[in-house]
């Protein structure tokens, strides 16, 4: 039985149980929400024994069913699982079902975070994933993982033979997708890139950078001398940027006050009422 009381029809409900799951492929692929992405390149360059992970609204990188084996890492909120109460489950479902189609794993990252019931995902295999207790005392406490991250994060620790391909994870803003803000986007980037540099990961699409060729075509410069200089040029940049964003905030102050006025008269959804009520109570309270 499950945190929700269901049986979980066939896939895990432990974070070991899980681990072997994913120990039965010769690798793993983890493909982002992103504008990055090309499934049609990936599927064609990772062949057989690939697991294809996709997250919650697969529909921003799928157009036509996905005919590989996949699973759905369909991410909880306060409110239970995001495409369950945004009723995007039957949208998210028909580009994945298939004979191919492992099912669906319903993950939490964040204390707050709670499980759907089985019967809540339309008849598909369902499995229970909780990563919170894996980011205690590691993830800022500002803000909760992403899902992909969590999962990335976990697999090379849980999986350390696994080879784990992270497709389009560039934290990047596009026109049509927006970056939210609950998450630690450049924490994220900077774990990543340091477990593609020790060899746990693999990126594909959104690059790591090239600062290491800089010290090997520059005689008497180490790594650490381009660390320290990036350091220094980005931290200008930012003061820049930030100063650039005070003249920007007083120039449009007054239509942020008049936006934040209709925004207050619309009706709350429950994710926002939840998380007033959990921002109210006491830091580890019931």
């Amino acid at each position: 039985m499950n945190a929700t009381g269901h049986q979980a029809a066939g896939l895990p409900e432990t974070r070991d149980g899980w681990a072997g799951h994913f120990s039965g492929f010769e690798r793993v692929v983890l493909v982002a929400n992103s504008d990055a992405v090309d499934i049609a390149s990936l599927a064609s360059r990772y062949g057989e024994g690939t697991l294809f992970v996709f997250f919650n609204k697969v529909f921003k990188v799928l157009d036509v069913p996905f005919q590989r084996p996949s699973l759905l890492v369909a991410r909880s909120s306060a409110a239970g699982a995001n495409i369950v109460y945004r009723r995007e489950v039957d949208d998210v479902l028909r580009l994945l079902r298939g004979e191919h189609f492992q099912g669906i794993a319903n993950l939490k990252a964040g204390e707050r975070e709670v499980f759907s019931p089985v019967e809540d995902f339309d008849g598909a295999r369902v499995g229970y994933l909780d990563l919170a207790p894996v980011f205690l005392d590691f993830y800022p406490e500002t803000h909760v993982p992403t899902s992909g991250f969590a999962l990335a994060y976990w697999l090379t620790e849980a999986c350390p033979t696994l080879p784990i391909v992270l497709a389009g994870f560039t934290a990047r803003r596009s026109e049509a997708w927006k970056l939210f803000h609950d998450h630690e986007w450049t924490f994220e980037q900077i774990v990543n890139r340091l477990l593609v540099r020790s060899g746990r990961l693999t990126m594909d699409g959104g690059g790591t950078g090239r600062w290491d060729r800089v010290a090997e075509r520059l005689p008497g410069v180490t790594p650490a001398d381009v660390a320290l200089v990036s350091a220094e040029v980005l931290s200008e940049r930012l003061e820049g940027t930030n100063m650039a964003v005070d003249r920007l905030l007083s120039l449009t102050r007054l239509q942020g006050r008049f936006s934040g006025f209709l925004r207050s008269l619309k009706p709350k959804t429950r994710k926002q009422k939840l998380a007033e009520k959990s921002a109210a109570e006491p830091r580890g309270g019931a």
